[in-house]
């Protein structure tokens, strides 16, 4: 949530900040602001709403300065307002002040920075660090490593500063009483230093700095950067300098550009097809049934000995897990349980060295899987990890992992990455499933389904008016029940989430099988219902599940295989999907009930790449 931008350089600061903040809004579209230092001045200037609201104020008002921060907001503590807006100052407003994340102990420090004259503004947690690195400033520092370091007084102060503060932030901060500088810290959430030609950036996401390089350093936990026009200087929390390494962002700017769609949402589900080339590239030695996954031959001796797998995951990351679940255990033999993130920690999850915790995590930035990885390590499991975005923490502490390879994907809702990720679980089944009882040919089989995916997901495409026309047939509904079996019960979930995110109608999802211990009492002739019984291992208990709901004058919505006249007798309306593996079925209906969602949402009115309440990485419990 939220996003970080911060340019030093010999450029004028606020294009760039602004260019930044764009390619940032889908991880904060409340409020955005910028604060630009012009020698021992600095020009503050917030607005509410989206970006383009700040970027038309800075065209009039035409703020110089070389040194700059900005931020745009997804508002936790306080509304979203032009005052509670970031970035955040002190009283003599000389000290600046974006940050991501939550100070959970800001009440109590509030509270004594009152008592010693401190005026606060506004509603916000953020808002007491600004406060805290000026009573830091301006106090005498009379420890032994403060001594003689006057040019150093602000990197000085956000570390006592920080000392105090309890919760989780990734913070930029510029003074003008030290007006050639930049200070960032970093604790559980994500920032980035861009490296280029006589200038730096700062950043939340990488996105916000492609336009200028693609060199980063990211930092991790518990280290500060001081940048300034010429240097870096990297430390820990005790001021001890570190090393890091610079690393290359291997995708380009262009793959976050909207390519002619309406939406980065419908353009992200079109990239299904490539997504699945991407996610398996190199890895599928099908005439041998074997698969080749580099990131987990490490730790190759480990998985033969693992006898429990936990998945964790939020949301759509979650749903992939499920559809893993059956995967894995059908195919690989092992026992896995599915969690979700947020709840990992407070379940006393029982776990030993034979347990190896999987987190599924686009961002690799998600804050409750990535405590979830934490509370694993501690209690000696193996950690893994799916994760989209290279470098990211979860990347960077899970023991071993596969990277998805699909390139950024921007809009809020997951789709791409959800198809990535369920072709990877089938690329890890295989996997383990050679180290287990699966036999060549049924690795062989599997194997040859995802190469074959592609294909089979141009001709679910060829549905999509038929899927724009029920959509549009039924976007006035308020309610709706996903249903699913076996391997799509996980992908009823994931419909029914899509449509709650994207059109903010109440969608619930249910095993088939479930229906009847309680939602069937919901069912009437206004409650549509979207079944998903393609001609499977559960293709008979599906269609009692619509006979069900038929006898109570439910509408029903059918995702079917090609071909199939039964269902067309039983359901109010068909969508058809090609005939696949089973355990690949969930990707092929997925799409289907993403560009439903989709449809809704726009047929509505809504702007689906940015929904209302959600960001695209949650980096707060």
């Amino acid at each position: 949530m939220c996003g970080i931008v911060g340019y030093i350089g010999k450029k004028q600061a606020s294009p760039i900040l602004i260019d930044g903040l764009k390619k940032l809004e889908y991880r904060g579209y409340d409020s955005s602001g910028v604060a630009i230092i012009n020698g021992r001045k600095a020009q503050c200037q917030k607005q509410v709403g989206k970006v383009i609201n700040l970027s038309k104020l800075l065209e009039k008002k035409k703020i110089p300065g070389q040194i700059g921060i900005a931020h745009t907001r997804w508002a936790t503590h306080g509304k979203p307002t032009a005052t509670n807006a970031h970035p955040h100052f002190d009283c003599k407003r000389e000290i600046f002040v974006v940050h991501n994340g939550i100070i959970e102990n800001y009440q109590e420090l509030k509270k004594e920075l009152e008592q010693k004259g401190h005026k606060f503004v506004s509603e916000t947690d953020t808002e007491v660090i600004a406060h805290l690195v000026e009573e830091n400033y301006h106090q005498n520092i009379k420890t032994p490593e403060h001594r003689n370091k006057k040019t150093e007084k602000l990197e000085m102060a956000v570390r006592e500063a920080l000392k105090k503060v309890i919760g989780a932030y990734g913070l930029a901060i510029v003074s003008t009483r030290e007006p050639d500088k930049i200070v960032v810290a970093r604790h559980g959430s994500p920032l980035l230093i861009g490296v280029a030609k006589n200038e730096y950036l700062v950043a939340s996401d990488a996105a916000a700095v492609l336009a200028s390089t693609k060199k980063v350093i990211y930092l991790d936990d518990g280290e500060m950067a001081v940048i300034s026009k010429n240097k870096i200087k990297i430390t820990n929390m005790r001021d001890k300098t570190i090393k890091k390494k610079i690393s290359t962002i291997t995708w380009s700017g262009e793959q976050i550009s909207k390519a002619g769609y309406k939406h980065f949402m419908l353009k992200e589900i079109h990239e299904a097809d490539s997504v699945i080339v991407n996610s398996t590239r190199g890895r599928i030695l099908a005439k041998e049934g074997k698969v080749k996954l580099g990131g987990l031959e490490q730790v190759a001796h480990k998985l033969q000995k693992i006898n429990k797998i936990i998945i964790v995951g939020c949301g759509t990351a979650r749903n992939a897990g499920l559809v893993g679940e059956y995967m894995l255990e059908e195919f690989a033999r092992i026992p896995v349980e599915v969690e979700y993130a947020s709840e990992f920690r407070y379940r006393a999850p029982v776990i030993d060295k034979n347990t190896a915790v999987l987190a599924i995590s686009q961002s690799g930035e998600t804050a409750d899987t990535l405590a979830a990885v934490r509370e694993a390590k501690k209690q000696g499991a193996l950690t893994l990890g799916i994760v989209n975005a290279v470098g990211s923490t979860i990347a960077r502490e899970t023991e071993a992992g596969v990277y998805n390879h699909i390139g950024p994907e921007i809009a809020v809702a997951s789709t791409k990455a959800y198809f990535s990720q369920i072709t990877i679980l089938a690329l890890l089944t295989v996997f383990l499933g050679n180290q287990k009882e699966l036999s060549k040919k049924k690795a062989k089989d599997i194997l040859v389904s995802i190469v074959n995916l592609p294909i089979l997901i141009k001709k679910v495409f060829e549905e999509e008016k038929s899927i724009k026309k029920i959509a549009e047939k039924y976007k006035k509904y308020q309610n709706f029940l996903y249903l699913g079996r076996r391997y799509n019960y996980p992908t009823a979930e994931e419909g029914a989430l899509k449509l709650k995110e994207i059109s903010y109608l109440h969608a619930e999802g249910y095993p088939t099988g479930e229906m009847k211990h309680g939602p069937i009492a919901m069912i009437n002739s206004s409650f549509p219902s979207l079944i998903i019984a393609p001609r499977d291992s559960v293709y008979e208990k599906n269609l009692s599940g619509i006979e069900e709901i038929k006898a109570r004058s439910g509408k029903i919505i059918a995702l079917a295989t090609s071909g199939d006249k039964k269902i067309t007798k039983l359901a109010n309306e068909v969508i058809y999907l090609p005939k696949s593996s089973e355990l690949l079925s969930p990707i092929l209906a997925s799409i289907v009930l993403h560009l439903f969602a989709y449809y809704i949402g726009v047929g509505r009115g809504h702007d689906v790449d940015k929904p209302r309440n959600l960001a695209k990485s949650v980096t707060v419990e």
